[in-house]
This record gives structure tokens, sequence and C-alpha cells, in this order.
């Protein structure tokens, strides 16, 4: 088949309705990711229906000649054109010989756990995630239960923009009818909680309201909903438990209700972001060294993998360092700690954004927002005696920031990250002093983390799934420290004008 396929086109014009639009930065490191426009935008649109299509048919191309079959699991989140453009993606899978099974409306884990239980090996979910509406993408997979990487994402670009398609026809679709039960069924199995606690679930609107209540109040909790009527305008915030916004609004209910703890979901139901009874909003990556203290008490010596933005207490936690726990520092995004969680066969991983993978006996190793809150209410009702502030306050006190992101062009980033990396490899080279003292270490497995001799550390990576880069900071001393590194890391950034103003800072 012959379809011309351009990065550039207007809505409105004959060119839009006849070639398939698909800008290239939209194939990312790990996923699939563009701006498909929105009502009273002058953003001009990044993808069309026709590139979708086309997106489809190299999808079908590529999972044949991986060698994994045709069989493929489709679904889509909760937004005004996400079924539409499933529609158009089964299209193009179909003409590519694929036998779809589609199972609706659902959480990305959902389409994850299709895969394991419909024994369909690749899928397909159409969804932004936690990006504002007018995004959106798709999260791919064809050896369950990981994710594409670089590797399956620069063969899918080269498929699709050459028009390289294997259009062997023969495709066929079947729509799995009421999944959800079975999602639910199984993520609740076996799964109980002896102390009734209130929780507030929060959904922003997204997926995860028709998901996360009825799979707490299935485990034992009393359930305080907030914000799960869904609604794909997202009236009050985008759901992103990553965001202060959606953070604050959980923290203003737990304290207005008296609940235990507040767990927020973000738009396809693969985070989770967690505030205690007291209103402390707790970043993902200490939640998640309380899981692995959790975890390691009824599992010693267990492995676990985090990525670079995570607080350093994972390496120096006195109870993680008696229990024997082992831990990898890893690339930031869900595909890259999937799979490392796999090939280390760790029991578990944690991603600051709010992503957890758990391995048997927990979990299947994908990302799973309810997975993670039941895992987290386990952990609290393990500990009768203590409340979620309890816990928190046991950690080893440290001064971290949000996940800042200044904005920066896709076409420009992966560059100005290795212009910083070298500013940053010549400071420690000449033994400079940077934010007041000498640095000590650089980790530049994902970007460049850097380790001042107090064991302050500031990061700066390029985001994997938005024209941005990401800056976080961390000081096991005090506050003022967080802000000297925060202050020397930004005037190394400034030197580069492609970096825009940040998201949010502290």
């Amino acid at each position: 088949m012959s379809l011309k396929i351009v990065s550039e086109a207007l809505p409105n014009t004959f060119a839009f309705e006849t070639s398939a639009l698909i800008k290239p930065s939209g194939f990312r490191e790990y996923d699939a990711r563009w701006w498909f426009g929105r009502d009273g935008s002058d953003v001009p649109p990044e993808l069309n229906l026709v590139g979708v299509q086309a997106l489809g048919m190299g999808l079908g191309t590529l999972i044949r000649r991986l060698g994994v079959g045709p069989d493929i699991v489709t679904g889509h989140d909760f937004r005004a054109y996400s079924l539409g453009i499933k529609l158009a993606l089964v299209s193009g899978l179909m003409a590519a010989g694929a036998r779809v099974k589609d199972i609706g409306l659902a959480l990305s884990p959902m389409a994850y756990f299709a895969q394991f239980a419909l024994d369909t090996p690749s899928v397909a979910m159409v969804t932004a995630s936690h990006n504002e509406n007018g995004w959106t993408g798709v999260k791919m997979g064809a050896a369950r239960p990981l994710t594409f990487g670089p590797d399956e994402m620069t063969a899918l670009k080269q498929i699709v923009l050459a028009g390289d398609f294997d259009l062997t026809g023969g495709g066929s679709y079947d729509f799995v009818a009421d999944f959800r039960a079975a999602y639910l069924d199984d993520v609740t199995a076996g799964k109980s909680i002896s102390r009734r606690l209130k929780v507030v679930a929060a959904c922003g609107n997204g997926t995860a309201g028709a998901f996360a209540p009825e799979a707490l109040e299935r485990i034992g909790c009393e359930v305080i909903p907030l914000d799960t009527e869904l609604d794909h305008t997202f009236p009050r915030y985008n759901p992103n438990p990553e965001d202060m916004q959606m953070l604050h609004a959980i923290r203003d209910k737990v304290l207005e209700t008296g609940a235990d703890i507040g767990l927020g979901f973000d738009g396809d139901g693969d985070r989770c972001g967690v505030v205690d009874n007291e209103g402390n909003e707790i970043f993902a990556d200490k939640v998640g060294v309380m899981l692995a203290r959790d975890i390691s008490r009824l599992h010693p010596g267990s492995q676990f993998v985090v990525d670079v933005k995570s607080t350093g207490l994972f390496m120096t936690d006195p109870d993680l360092k008696a229990s024997g726990a082992v831990t990898d520092y890893w690339k930031t995004g869900h595909s890259y700690i999937k799979r490392r969680v796999a090939e280390l066969n760790a029991i578990a991983g944690f991603e600051k954004s709010g992503h957890f993978f758990f391995n048997p006996p927990i979990g299947r190793g994908y990302d799973d927002g309810l997975v993670t809150a039941i895992a987290v209410c386990q952990m609290l009702d393990r500990s009768p005696a203590k409340s979620m502030a309890d816990l928190y306050r046991d950690l080893p006190l440290t001064y971290g920031t949000p996940t800042m992101s200044p904005h920066c062009a896709d076409e420009v980033k992966y560059g100005v990250v290795d212009r910083v990396v070298a500013a940053f490899e010549a400071m420690k080279a000449e033994g400079a002093i940077f934010a007041g003292q000498r640095i000590v270490d650089l980790i530049t497995v994902n970007g460049v983390r850097v380790v001042a001799e107090d064991g302050t550390w500031g990061l700066v990576r390029a985001s994997s799934n938005k024209p941005e880069l990401v800056v976080v900071v961390e000081s096991p001393v005090s506050s003022e420290r967080r802000r000297q590194m925060f202050e020397g890391v930004d005037a190394v950034l400034r030197r580069n004008p492609e970096v825009g103003p940040y998201n949010q800072t502290f």
C-alpha cells in the first residue's frame, strides 16, 4: 500500500484528510506520544487518524517480524478522542494481519493483565497517560510483562515513516466483554486488610475512577471518593499524582475527613501517589523506601531497582541495610525500570514518578497503580500501632524537591543534556567547587546525577515523553543545601537558551 506520510499538515485542508500526519518526534524512547489537538488550541496537531492507521499498520508489521505472532490486545483510556484513535489503530493492525482482542475502556495495567489472561503476547494501549488533554499516545509491548524499549521504538519508527508495511490481510477483531470484572477480581484476589482504613481515592476524573474505589472497597477499605466521576474535560486538574495541584487536593480531603491515607491515580491508572493522615504529600520515592522496608521484613535480602531521580535512602537507610536489601539505580522510565526488574529478578522496582513494579508474589512485573495502592494499605495494616505519618517519620530525614520540568523542545533536549553532562564532567575533572563543595560522583546512566561531598545531589535528564527536561534535587543535610544545589544546577542549565521556565518549583 502506498501511503503519503507527512510531518506537517493543518486541519481543515485536503492534505490533512488524505495524508498520514505523523510527527517523527512522537516516537519516543519507550512509547509513542503526540499532540492530537484540542478545541481552542492554536498548536497544530502532530498526528491525525490516517497517521494512527499507519501506526497500526507499522505495529502489526513489527510484531510479525519479531516472531511473536499476530495476536494483540488493545484498550483505550477515558478521553474524548481515545476511542476513535483506538479504532483507527485497530484498522491498521487488521490490515497488517493482526488478530485484535479489544478490552474496551481500560487502565494500562488492565491491558497488561489481558496479555496474561487472554494468552496474547502483544499489547497496544491507547493512552496519553498523565499528559494534558489534547495529547494521545500508545503504550506497546510484545513480550509480557515488558513494554517496548528504544530498539523496538526505533524499528517501529523506521517502518512507519518509510511506509514499509507488510499488509498481509487476514486480520480479525474480537471485543472482549466486561473484562473490567476479570481485572478487578485478579487485582483483589487473596488481598484483604484487618484494619478498616479510611482511604481517600482520588482519580482526577480520569479512567481510574471506574476501577480504584471498587478495588479498595473489596479489600476492606472505607473509601472516600475524590473526583472519581469520569469527565474527560478534567475540570479540576490533570490526573497526575506527581503534580502538586492534585496532591494538595488530596491533602485537603484527607484533613477534612480524618482519613488514614490519601491515594491518587493518574489518567491511565499505572501510577499511584500518597498523602499521609497528617496531610503530608509523600513523594513516591519515599513511599518506595517504606515499601522496601516492609517487603524486606517479609523477604530478607530482597533486590530492588529504583530510578536515578529517586532518594539516596535506598542505599543509606539503616533498616534496609540490616535486612540485607540490595538496590540498583537505573534509567528513569517505566519501560526501563520494568525491564531491569525482570533482568535482575528483583522483587520490586520504584520510580519517583509513581510507577511501582512488583514481581511475584506481589504482582506480575508490570506497573499497576491499584496493585501499588493495595500494597501500601497492606503495609499500613501490618503496622497496627502506627499511622502513615508515623511510618513517614520513621525514615531518615532528607530534603527533596518535586520533579521539576523546564520546557525544552524535543528536537534539542538531548543535545542540551549532553552539554550539561560535559560541563559537570569538566568541573569534576578540574576539582572545581560546585554549589559550595567538590563533586564526588557523577552518575550518567540517564542524564547526570551530581553528588556533592555531603551527599546532596541534583539530577538533570531529558524527559522521555514530553518536550521537557527533568530536574530533581535532594539533600540529607538541610533545606539550605537543597536550595544551594538547585541554584547551582539551574545556573548550568541557564547557559542553554533553549531551556524554558519550570512548570513548578519548591
